[in-house]
């Protein structure tokens, strides 16, 4: 019996985490079954006293913090590497889509479903068909994967000129401030020409920056 009562608690333990109930009904729930398998005989009742130990620091915010909060984060603080400004300054500049809502736990599928479709406006249409077009013809990914390793120059050269790396900057500031849809379409179209994942991240990361140089801007 023990091990069916134990087997017990852990079907609780996941339905209580698997539901998301609070803390502090979550608390009360493993008092009261932990209470309850002491008069059944099951548990010595004396098994309440460690458990409330246990669950009042989490239940009380200052205590949490000052017990179990502050002691945790300084441990990571001192094993952690430090944020460069730049790092900072990238992660500020970065904003969540609904990817926000499921790394949260609790998905709003009704949200998604909700956002319109995304369609690329007549000049990020006329950008894919006419300089993405001519971009992707010019490479040569036997040349660039296995003979220079990287770009040729006249190909870095028709990538500055039109703008390639300033897609997501506002025009203000000398960019083309497209769509993330149509930054999307544009590694797209090149990385299924151009065969080489390396060369596809070079430039994928070589555009992120933009959104960088746009916060700081303001």
């Amino acid at each position: 019996m023990m091990i069916l009562s134990i087997l017990a608690t852990v079907v609780l333990l996941g339905a209580l985490f698997y539901h998301r109930v609070s803390l502090f009904i979550s608390s009360l729930i493993l008092l009261a079954w932990t209470a309850a398998l002491g008069v059944a005989g099951l548990w010595s009742a004396w098994v309440l006293v460690p458990l409330a130990i246990i669950l009042v620091p989490f239940n009380f915010a200052p205590m949490r913090k000052s017990m179990i909060s502050a002691p945790v984060f300084r441990g990571f603080r001192k094993v952690m590497p430090p944020m460069s400004r730049t790092e900072k300054e990238a992660i500020d500049a970065g904003t969540t889509w609904w990817e926000g809502d499921l790394f949260q736990g609790k998905p709003d599928w009704k949200k998604l479903h909700n956002y319109p479709q995304p369609r690329l406006t007549a000049e990020e249409q006329a950008f894919l068909d006419g300089p993405v077009e001519e971009a992707c013809r010019m490479a040569n990914d036997f040349q660039i994967t296995h003979e220079l390793a990287d770009l040729p120059p006249e190909l870095w050269a028709y990538l500055k000129e039109h703008r390639f790396f300033a897609m997501i900057i506002k025009k203000e500031y000398g960019g083309l401030e497209f769509s993330a849809y149509a930054q999307s379409r544009v590694l797209q179209k090149t990385l299924r020409r151009e065969r080489d994942p390396g060369d596809y991240r070079r430039r994928a990361k070589l555009i992120r920056p933009g959104r960088t140089v746009a916060t700081l801007r303001h």
